[in-house]
């Protein structure tokens, strides 16, 4: 599990499938899908892309890796 996932997971998102290098997750009060990499580097765009989908910015990001 990277990073980003368990940051997510403290966010309140739940893992709902893994197939290949791809986990997806849900968070739990709404039917929105976030499809995150399992890579250890994820690139600018990748991760500008799921906090997108996410609806997180990068400075919540921040908090919750730490």
């Amino acid at each position: 599990m990277t990073k980003v996932v368990r940051a997510l997971g403290r966010a309140g998102f739940e893992e709902v499938a893994t197939r290949g290098s791809h986990c997806k997750l849900r968070p739990e009060e709404s039917a929105r899908v976030v499809i995150v990499p399992l890579r250890r580097e994820l690139a600018t765009g990748t991760l500008a892309s799921v906090l997108r989908q996410a609806d997180i910015d990068a400075g919540k990001l921040r908090t919750l890796l730490t």
